[in-house]
């Protein structure tokens, strides 16, 4: 079933409006892109595909204070990192000349003036939604002034904030955003593409329309906050005879536990209340990366999500549902111990019969100081082949699946219990040891050479499994607990309250030593791997094989039911 900008495309190919689709991803390089921003990001270039289009990659850059060349290589790394590929890469002061020239034009039209009003002035002129606005004092100056001083903008002679270029609709359009809207205004700032060459932008709502129609943009996106600027956008294109691309809004991606606003991402940067933009906690498509998550679940979960009309909030659960999905095909199943406690074998038993029988050799004798298991990579797909992991008698376990007084229906290992260590044998519960203070340091135990995982001949059934790791083999390592940035499903919409109230003192806790079996030395960075029982980690971007960081990307648990 196609969504609502599908028919319309469809029908513009229909009926010959269009031979070729051209879409555009627009962001403006002030900061690094998030979760929203791949969504329209798949959109975009989804719709390029889909129909044999193509897909520009254009930086709105017009607002020189607040852009940077860093930004603008983040973003071209997220892009080609989910999966994309631009047809051509433009920038909005690519066309700074032309939208120069094509504002002369306006001005001989009378469409356009300067006004020497203050920004306080300009926004009282404005009016209200229920009151027209006034007409500035400048309004009617003549085209040759207007040219004679927007040349003098153009050449530096006027401060900042000084003048400003209008356009001349309506100052009593319904539409605030038509009440002679700011067409430039002065920046002394150098420009990241131009340099110094230019002292006077053009301002966002001006630019866009005019490069849509330089591309021949045939299908503008954009999120539903730019509805009402779509006149301001058409007036454009009609009043100075361009390509008439179409501005298309649909509902933007709104998410529980998540802010989206990158003023307020940059506030969380500024503020060292997160560890940059690529903060694992962070939404940003950096961040997310960083912790673990895939370009793949990123485009399941824009495609189940859709494409509306209307503003909605979707769960997080989803995002995460669609994470565990593609990771759970993909990621190789490890061993790490987050809480150890030390477990020695210190004897062997027999079964004789459906019968333990003990058995009198001593450690030495029973050869478990070095062998190994075998242990498939990934249950879910046989080609990724198995691997032997080193086993002895001396191994760390959780410490929670020891109990010495178990509740109802714990299955792990108790005082006298047995258990099943994962992929190797079955032991039995000897005895407990205790420092001064009554803290349980090591426990003994027995194993049966007959339970080997694979091959078992013992005939016993248990019904509790614990991972583990040989003491003698475990990586020390780093592990980052991630959990959601803030407490509030939407942190922003208290407003009485700033949203930075609502942090999640819990969203990072750190691990500094825990033990992982030693395949993780060959892991590279940006690795995910599922730790047994605990969830899914990520390999960090600062992670040496002397110092593995571990980042924790999602738990194995999912709240989430299907039905979107």
């Amino acid at each position: 079933m196609l969504n609502f900008i599908e028919e319309i495309i469809t029908h513009d190919i229909e009926t010959g409006k269009h031979k070729t689709i051209i879409t555009r991803f627009p962001p403006e390089p002030n900061g690094y892109l998030h979760i929203g921003h791949a969504k329209s990001i798949c959109l975009n270039f989804g719709l390029g595909l889909e129909f044999h289009g193509k897909t520009n990659l254009r930086f709105d850059d017009t607002n020189p204070t607040k852009e940077d060349i860093e930004y603008v290589d983040s973003i071209k790394e997220d892009v080609k990192w989910l999966g994309f590929t631009w047809a051509e890469e433009r920038y909005a002061s690519d066309y700074f000349q032309k939208i120069y020239d094509l504002t002369v034009k306006l001005i001989k039209k009378g469409l356009a003036y300067i006004d020497d009003s203050t920004a306080e002035q300009i926004a009282a002129m404005k009016g209200t939604p229920i009151l027209a606005g006034t007409d500035s004092p400048h309004r009617n100056r003549s085209i040759e002034e207007n040219l004679r001083l927007f040349e003098e903008m153009k050449g530096g002679k006027h401060a900042e904030g000084a003048l400003t270029l209008r356009a001349k609709i309506d100052m009593a359009s319904p539409n605030m955003q038509m009440r002679d809207p700011l067409l430039y205004r002065i920046k002394f700032a150098t420009h990241h593409q131009t340099g110094d060459k230019w002292c006077i932008y053009p301002m966002y709502d001006y630019a866009h329309p005019i490069s849509d129609a330089i591309e021949h943009i045939t299908h503008s996106l954009c999120t539903l906050e730019f509805e009402v600027h779509r006149p301001l956008y058409e007036w454009t294109i009609e009043n100075l005879e361009l390509f008439p691309s179409r501005q298309i809004e649909f509902a933007r991606l709104n998410l529980t536990y998540t802010v989206m606003s990158k003023r307020k991402l940059l506030q969380l940067v500024q503020n060292k209340l997160v560890d940059g933009w690529d903060d694992p906690r962070m939404p940003t498509i950096s961040g997310l990366r960083r912790r673990g998550y895939t370009a793949s679940a990123l485009r399941e979960f824009a495609s189940r999500i859709g494409i509306a009309k209307r503003e909605n909030l979707i769960d997080v659960e989803l995002l995460e549902f669609c994470l565990r999905e593609d990771l759970n095909k993909t990621a190789h199943r490890l061993m790490a111990v987050l809480n150890p406690l030390k477990v020695v074998i210190s004897g062997q038993l027999s079964v004789v019969g459906g019968q333990v029988q003990e058995e009198n050799l001593s450690v030495q004798n029973f050869g478990l100081l070095l062998s190994t298991v075998e242990m498939e990579n990934n249950p879910e797909n046989e080609a990724d082949g198995k691997r032997n992991i080193p086993f002895s008698n001396e191994i760390y376990i959780e410490r929670e699946d020891f109990m010495e007084i178990p509740v109802k229906g714990y299955h792990r290992l108790v005082p006298g219990g047995y258990v099943r260590l994962k992929g190797a044998y079955i032991i039995r519960h000897e005895a407990t040891l205790k420092d001064a203070e009554g803290n349980i340091t090591e426990i003994h135990c027995k194993y049966i050479p007959e339970s080997k995982s694979g091959n078992d001949q013992s005939g016993l059934k248990v019904k509790g499994v614990c991972h583990w790791v040989s003491i003698a083999h475990a990586v020390e390592a780093q592990c980052n607990l991630y959990d959601k940035l803030f407490t509030e499903k939407e942190p922003d919409s208290d407003k009485e309250r700033p949203f930075t109230d609502f942090i999640n003192p819990e969203s990072l806790k750190i691990l500094p030593k825990i033990y992982v079996e030693p395949s993780v030395k060959d892991l590279k960075p940006g690795t995910t791997v599922q730790f047994f029982r605990h969830g899914y980690f990520c390999v960090d971007k600062n992670s040496t094989s002397e110092h593995p960081v571990f980042n924790r990307t999602v738990t194995l648990k999912d709240l989430w039911k299907p039905g979107i």
